[in-house]
C-alpha cells in the first residue's frame, strides 16, 4: 500500500511539473487570435469565431467576404456591425477576396471601386469604437498616404503589430498594360510602411514585429499550370522584408491568411504562420526565447 501511494505521489508530482512548465507565467504573457476564412462565411460563423476568441487580448480578422458571397454593400455592412457589436478589440486585415477578386455584374473587375468603398466603410473614424482598448496608428495619418488607412500598427508588451495590404492574387498585379496604377500606388505605400515599422521597432527596442497580411509574400506566386507568374507581384516586398529582417535584432512573425499544414516555420529570425480557414490562437511570452506558441488551430 505504501509503495502504491508513493507511486501515486510521484505521478502527481510529474503532472504538476509538466503543467507548470507549459503554463505562461501570470503577467508575463498574452494571446491574440486570427480569424481566417470561415467555412461558409456566414454571419453566424463570424459571430461564433469572435465569441470563441474572447479570451484573447485582441483579434485580427483576415478578410470579411468568403468567395461564395457577392461583393455587395449589404454584406460588408453586416460584417462591420458584427465586429462593432462584439465589444472586442478587433483589427481587420483585408484579403484579396474582399476587393481584388470582386467583379461587377457585367464581369469586369470592380477591385478599385470595392477597395475605395472598404477604405471608407471599415477604416473611418468610427473604427476607434472597435479598437478602444487597442490604440491604432494608421498610415493614412501621413498626408502622403492618406488613401491607405488599411495599413495600421499598434504596440503591445514591447512588440509591434501591424497590418499590411498584400492580396493573395499575385499582389493584384495585372498583366495588361496600363492597368497597374493600383498595384504601383500600393507598392510605394507598402514600401514606406515597412520601412517605418522596422525603424520604429529598432528605435524603441521592440522585442519583435508581427505582420498580418492576406498573402505570404515570401512564397513565389504560381499560375494554374503550376508555373511561376511571369511577373512576381511580391518580388519587391519579399526582398525588402528579407533585407530588413537581416538587420533587425529581434524576431519577425508574418501571419498570413493562406492555408498551411505546418505551425510556425522559422528561417533565421523570420517566421511565417498560415491562418487558412477557421481560427488560430497564439500565446506570446515576450521574455522567452520561444516567444510565440501556437495554442490551437481550428480548421
Amino acid at each position: 500500500m505504501m509503495i502504491r501511494n508513493m507511486l501515486r505521489l510521484m505521478l502527481l508530482w510529474a503532472i504538476l511539473l509538466v503543467s507548470s512548465a507549459q503554463a505562461v507565467p501570470k503577467g508575463q504573457g498574452f494571446s491574440f487570435a486570427v480569424i481566417g476564412q470561415l467555412a461558409g462565411g456566414s454571419d453566424a460563423g463570424l459571430h461564433d469565431a469572435l465569441r470563441q476568441a474572447g479570451h484573447s487580448d485582441f483579434i485580427v480578422v483576415n478578410g470579411l467576404r468568403p468567395r461564395s458571397e457577392a461583393c455587395g454593400d449589404g454584406m460588408y455592412q453586416r460584417r462591420k456591425h458584427l465586429l462593432e457589436e462584439s465589444g472586442k478589440a478587433v483589427v481587420i486585415a483585408l484579403a484579396a477576396r474582399d476587393w481584388a477578386e470582386c467583379r461587377s455584374e457585367s464581369g469586369e473587375s470592380a477591385a478599385q471601386e470595392r477597395l475605395n468603398h472598404l477604405r471608407g466603410l471599415l477604416f473611418d473614424g468610427d473604427h476607434a469604437a472597435r479598437t478602444k482598448k487597442l490604440p491604432l496608428v494608421r498610415q493614412s495619418a501621413a498626408a502622403r498616404f492618406r488613401d491607405h488607412p488599411e495599413n495600421a500598427s499598434w504596440e503591445h508588451h514591447r512588440i509591434l503589430f501591424a497590418t499590411i495590404n498584400l492580396p493573395s492574387n499575385n499582389n493584384h498585379y495585372l498583366s495588361a498594360a496600363g492597368r497597374n496604377y493600383e498595384f504601383e500606388d500600393r507598392l510605394v505605400s507598402n514600401r514606406a510602411w515597412l520601412q517605418r515599422l522596422f525603424s520604429q521597432a529598432k528605435r524603441h527596442k521592440m522585442r519583435a514585429i508581427v505582420l498580418f497580411a492576406d498573402a505570404n509574400p515570401l512564397v513565389v506566386p504560381m499560375r494554374a499550370n503550376n508555373r511561376p507568374e511571369k511577373r512576381d507581384g511580391f518580388a519587391e516586398v519579399r526582398k525588402q522584408l528579407q533585407t530588413l529582417a537581416a538587420r533587425f535584432p529581434g524576431r519577425i512573425l508574418l501571419v498570413h491568411g493562406q492555408p498551411s499544414s505546418s505551425g510556425i516555420v522559422w528561417r533565421d529570425n523570420l517566421g511565417t504562420l498560415g491562418a487558412g480557414r477557421g481560427r488560430i490562437s497564439v500565446t506570446v511570452v515576450p521574455a522567452a526565447s520561444n516567444m510565440f506558441r501556437l495554442e490551437r488551430s481550428l480548421k
